[in-house]
Formats: C-alpha cells, structure tokens, sequence
C-alpha cells in the first residue's frame, strides 16, 4: 500500500491556472496514452482538496462526457474543506476538515491493501508529505506551459528525501516521471 499523488503537470510546474482551469491539459492530455488505467486499478481510496472537488462540480458536463459519470470513481473518497460543498449523488464521500493524519487511518482501512490516491491540490500533497504519509509523486509533464497558476506541490524538497525512479515517455506530448519519497528523522 502507497499513497500516492499523481497529477499532470505544465513543464513549468502549474497543475492548473489561478482560475482552476485545466484546459492546457485537455489540449495535451489522452488517457488512453497515459499510465491512468493501470494506476487507478490499483486505488482503493481517494483523497482531495475542495479546489479539486469544486472542479469537479462545476465542469461536471466534461466529467460526463469523458467518463460517463458525473462521479468517475467507485473509490470511497475523502473531501478535505473548511466549507459545506453539495455531496454528488451516488457517490461514496466523506467531507472532512483539519489535519490528514486524523482521517489517515480510515483511509488505510478503507483502501484495503490498494494505494491511497492524493489526486489533488498541490498544497494537499505537500500536507501529506508534512506529515511524511506520502510514498510516491507520479507527475505526467506536459508539453505545455503557463505564465501563472497552481503550483505542483509548493514545498521545499530535495535530494535525497526526493528521489527519480522512472521516466516514460506518453506520445509526443508529455513524459512520466516517478519519484519516491524518503523521509529521516530529521524530515518529520
């Protein structure tokens, strides 16, 4: 079992622009070409940020037509947010607010061997990685760049805590790469 943050990202570091807009990516992005498939088969949780679900909320008609589903996950999901969001139908949510650690545990539980999936925002990530609960970064760079927006994980970490595993090229238009994350005492 990992927890992992997997995420598409411009080449410059931005998974969206300062409006939540992910329309770089929809220019750039297929998911056939991409290691989603395999990745998401092995989840048994999901975890994000209420940025990542309002997103969700408000484009839920590209949801629809790229899934099926206004809720593409048959994960149980847990929606850090400080503010009362509307639940989707049908789906297995659970609002939750304060520090990652409390609901960890659930989560582990829930997850039942599989991975935990971060799927986002960047600062979500970053508290995953403060509390040193988060094993694996897996970023999908694209051939694409913005002047300004959300950053990939706004935190200061480097070698060694930080350390390449892979790199795959995904068509013409973005590369994989996979990083581990090693924590020393020091770290926590």
């Amino acid at each position: 079992m990992k927890t992992q943050f997997y995420t598409a990202s411009t080449f410059n570091g931005f998974i969206a622009s300062n409006e939540h807009s992910l329309e770089w990516l929809f220019a750039v992005g297929e998911l056939d070409n991409s290691s989603y498939p395999q990745f998401i088969a092995e989840v048994g949780a999901l975890v994000m940020g209420s940025g990542t679900y309002q997103w969700l909320l408000d484009n839920a008609e590209e949801v629809i037509a790229q899934t099926g589903s206004p809720w593409p996950y048959s994960q149980p999901c847990w929606v850090f947010s400080s503010r009362n969001l509307p639940k989707i139908a049908g789906a297995d949510i659970r609002f939750c607010k304060g520090d990652i650690q409390n609901e960890f545990a659930a989560m582990q539980q829930a997850a039942a061997g599989k991975n935990i999936w971060v799927v986002g925002g960047g600062d979500l990530a970053g508290q995953f990685y403060d509390a040193g609960l988060l094993d694996e970064l897996i970023v999908q760079y694209a051939s694409a760049c913005l002047s300004a927006g959300r950053p990939l994980l706004p935190r200061d970490i480097t070698y060694p805590a930080i350390r390449l595993q892979s790199v795959s090229q995904l068509a013409d238009k973005m590369v994989e790469l996979r990083y581990s994350l090693h924590y020393s005492t020091a770290d926590k």
